[in-house]
């Protein structure tokens, strides 16, 4: 696979490549110069195949050789060695359980699958890896689970004070012997702008081996086109295709779902679920790209005021808007609405989801609703309600299972470090 430069379309990257440097020299994402067909045995919902095998498949596909066969198949049987259901709620709508591996959040599928990706990548290297790291919820502890343990590892992850749930910082700061966590006094925008500042430094990127782990990583991208085409294959639909609504905040998410939809997945429209942080909903309102701060949400992990893949999004659709808005339709939502939606949900079909996936449930049941109620619509649901139970009264807290991952959370030893939303102070961090 060649990948090239949002910034620099001349610029050239083979996969492992874009791996080990996480962010194209000068600035930009990378994106595959050319995206590889699905396996025609994919685009059939006659035959069941597990997760692995899909993955497997389309990253041959897409890597083209780039990793020997047994090797990229054992990868892909390690990384997802967890259950992916999709949960019909009735005959048109359905959910697809994204959190069901180590830490609870879909950010598990790309954050396994990178950690291996690293340690596939430096077989033989002697110089110790920097995978850093910003977050507004899950990512970090996704990151931390995915690559404890690897030898010549190190990550540095830094999430926003006060701005995390109370289950998810216990998470973020239980970590590994080979993770550094840091609490910003600010917001995650702060975070992600600390750590691009790291890796346009010169004076760092010389001194130190530095990739990323944030969806900016194009191995964390990857995997969440393989759990598209899975969801599609369990879905009944006719060919118009399904409908996928999709929590939406660094857009990672659903870039990978573009991304699905351009090697031929049968995609009628994606539906953009963002909370009050609408950068995206008004980007193709009004055609004006208007970054701003995040603002904080009960759906903390959406709370992105200047998404990173906005420009992987508009590179898919060669700046095109009006073909942008044909493909995505965007909406937000207030926490208000969000918990409205929770409640409807659950006296509708007694299912919860959790605070992002009922943005988008909210989202999907309007557009049914209004504009198209035949059509078979996917809901992402992205985390586990139970890391969430702020979110939720007495009413539906004891219905809500404590998952065997959250047991003994409270209790296990923690380590975190304070910092300014200074990048100096993080540069000395990584320096020292």
């Amino acid at each position: 696979m060649l990948l090239y430069s949002t910034l620099d379309r001349h610029h050239r990257a083979t996969f492992l490549e874009a791996v080990a440097r996480g962010i194209p020299p000068g600035g930009g994402l990378y994106l595959p110069k050319k995206l590889a067909p699905l396996p025609g045995q994919l685009l059939t919902q006659d035959t069941p195949l597990p997760f692995p095998e899909i993955a497997y498949l389309i990253a041959r596909s897409m890597l083209d050789g780039e990793i020997p066969d047994h090797e990229l198949q054992a990868i892909c049987e390690d990384a997802f060695a967890f259950p992916l259901p999709l949960r019909q709620l009735d005959d048109t709508l359905a959910a697809l359980e994204l959190f069901h591996g180590p830490t609870l959040a879909f950010k598990d599928f790309g954050a396994r699958f990178l950690g291996r990706m690293l340690a596939y990548q430096r077989r033989g290297m002697k110089r110790e890896t920097i995978v850093l790291v910003a977050t507004s919820g899950d990512t970090g502890s996704a990151v931390a689970s995915g690559c404890a343990g690897i030898d010549g590892i190190r990550v540095v992850l830094l999430y926003p004070e006060g701005k995390v749930s109370r289950i998810q910082e216990l998470q973020l700061t239980a970590v590994a012997a080979n993770v550094e966590t840091v609490r910003v006094q600010g917001t995650f925008d702060d975070c992600q702008r600390m750590v691009k500042g790291a890796f346009a430094d010169p004076t760092v990127t010389r001194a130190l081996a530095l990739t990323s782990a944030n969806s900016i990583n194009i191995a964390r991208l990857l995997p969440q086109v393989f759990y598209y085409v899975a969801a599609w294959r369990q879905v009944n639909a006719d060919d118009r295709g399904v409908i996928f609504a999709v929590p939406s905040g660094n857009l990672g998410n659903l870039t990978a779902g573009l991304m699905a939809r351009a090697m031929g997945l049968p995609v009628k429209r994606f539906l953009a679920a963002t909370n009050i942080n609408d950068v995206l909903p008004e980007y193709l309102r009004t055609g004006v790209y208007r970054p701003r701060p995040a603002q904080s949400t009960l759906s903390n992990a959406m709370d992105v005021g200047d998404p990173n893949n906005i420009s992987r999004i508009t590179a898919l659709f060669d700046e095109n808007l009006e073909s942008m808005r044909a493909c995505i339709g965007a909406e937000s939502r207030t926490d208000d609405d969000t918990r409205a939606a929770i409640a409807n949900a659950f006296a509708r079909y007694r299912y919860v989801f959790d605070p992002h996936g009922a943005v988008a449930y909210s989202v999907a049941d309007r557009y049914r609703e209004r504009h198209d109620p035949g059509a078979k619509f996917v809901v992402l649901a992205t985390a586990h309600p139970a890391k969430f139970p702020e979110a939720y009264g007495g009413d539906l807290q004891h219905v809500i299972p404590l998952p065997d991952q959250l047991r003994g959370l409270a209790d296990r030893p923690r380590q975190v470090l304070p910092m300014r939303a200074r990048y100096e102070d993080l540069k000395a961090l990584l320096m020292a």
